[in-house]
């Protein structure tokens, strides 16, 4: 399987059981990005805020999606969905790989939610905080999850994100095992260790 950050919290996922585009974001949306107009067989979004749920930004080929796919209702924020309403964690697994994104989750997982979600191979993790869990938060559920691959997203970058979320290094420097990828795709078989996984913004 290949996966590959566009920028902010969009993926998209290309395997042998087709292609699957996560929470593109709607041009204007992020501060600095600006996302290529894809082509998949299936879009999931989190939620339907412009900056995760552009699905026409993503043109559907018709072809059938052999994905298996779970979602986990949870909020956006720490008052149960008072302030920003609701967030689907998404569970995606092809390959033998399972993917667990976890859009913009606003609180921390309870025992329930995490035996849901299992030990994923990959788990796509927002760190930026005021918008989702904040980078203590994110660390706290990463290690509670015990993702072999756990890929931080939703932060600020040099010349991308909103002003108000935290930068990467927030989260990178509460962890002992980050590795810095070369590009922005990775295949998740290249990786025989549990690791934090950086990678690059898309050029």
């Amino acid at each position: 399987m290949k996966i590959t950050w566009l920028g902010h919290s969009c993926f998209r996922l290309d395997s042998a059981a087709g292609s699957l585009v996560l929470d593109p974001y709607a041009d204007g949306s992020v501060p600095g990005l600006t996302l290529p107009q894809q082509s998949a067989d299936a879009v999931l979004c989190s939620h339907y805020h412009d900056d995760h749920g552009a699905a026409e930004k993503v043109m559907l080929t018709g072809r059938p999606c052999g994905y298996e796919v779970g979602a986990l209702e949870c909020f956006h924020d720490e008052a149960e969905g008072a302030k920003r309403g609701k967030n689907l964690i998404h569970i995606v697994s092809a390959e033998g790989v399972r993917v667990v994104h976890l859009g913009d989750l606003g609180h921390g997982l309870d025992e329930g939610q995490l035996e849901k979600i299992g030990r994923p191979d990959v788990l796509l993790l927002p760190v930026g905080g005021f918008f989702t869990i904040d980078a203590r938060q994110a660390k706290a559920i990463a290690d509670a999850i015990g993702a072999r691959l756990t890929v931080p997203m939703h932060y600020r970058g040099e010349g991308f994100g909103y002003d108000v979320i935290g930068p990467l290094e927030e989260y990178t420097g509460l962890c002992g095992d980050v590795v810095y990828a070369g590009s922005n795709s990775f295949d998740p078989a290249g990786y025989a260790e549990r690791a934090t996984l950086v990678l690059r913004l898309p050029e």
